[in-house]
């Protein structure tokens, strides 16, 4: 075979396959706009039972270690730059420990994420819930405690604290008072407490809440997530 007659079978060769390839991108092109679009439309019209469904199913995932790292693409990136659609708002503490996308197993623009120290509503943490219901429609709220919470164990401990470190000891120590002659562990004890005090104060703080959970347009739940297995418990 003579040197030309080897550059024309080389140059064919590389022709096929970007034909193949071009072909297989244009099979793909609509799939993953169908897939894009199918999405959308789910997330909008998620009910508050479906949204908690999907967020423990993820938690499920999580502590199996089968997680499939949803909504991570290129395209994810592309499509929420046109705007946010996020099915749940979760209300966590600070905590490096627990990061609710990678506990729910969920991805980019899935959740509204809000996080305090000790995870507890303030002004400040109602307008960014009110926000997130009002004007995205989000329809639930998790406000999610954990095992071990250090703004819990300040609280508890009831010593000085420097600093702006007091507002986060003084909102949790109602929690503490109400736990205080409990049997168990006093520290997960409060832990929990201050996850059912603050959905009970939700209602009260909060006419604009109240009215889309009445209306059935919201669902508040509390949880506790477990350090040591990754599990979230709906407490409340």
């Amino acid at each position: 075979m003579t040197e030309s007659e080897r550059m024309g079978m080389i140059s064919r060769r590389n022709l096929m396959l970007m034909a193949g390839a071009g072909t297989l991108a244009a099979s793909i092109a609509p799939t993953l706009l169908q897939a894009q679009a199918a999405n959308a439309e789910t997330i909008s019209d998620i009910t508050p039972d479906g949204a908690l469904k999907k967020l423990m199913e993820g938690n499920q995932r999580y502590i199996d270690q089968k997680r499939t790292f949803p909504d991570q693409a290129r395209s994810r990136i592309v499509e929420v730059a046109k705007g946010q659609h996020p099915f749940a708002t979760v209300l966590a503490c600070s905590d490096s420990r627990v990061t609710p996308e990678i506990i729910f197993d969920q991805g980019l623009g899935d959740l509204f994420d809000v996080r305090i120290a000790g995870n507890f509503l303030d002004d400040v943490v109602l307008g960014n819930i009110e926000y997130a219901a009002l004007e995205l429609g989000v329809p639930l709220l998790v406000i999610l405690g954990h095992e071990r919470c250090g703004a819990v164990k300040a609280a508890l401990d009831g010593k000085a604290v420097p600093g702006h470190i007091s507002t986060l000891v003084e909102a949790i120590k109602p929690a503490v008072d109400a736990t205080k002659n409990l049997a168990g562990d006093a520290w997960d004890n409060a832990v929990r407490a201050n996850v059912k005090m603050n959905v009970e104060k939700l209602k009260d703080s909060s006419p604009i809440l109240a009215e889309a959970v009445k209306a059935g347009k919201l669902k508040v739940v509390g949880g506790r997530y477990d350090l040591d297995s990754g599990k979230v418990e709906i407490i409340a």
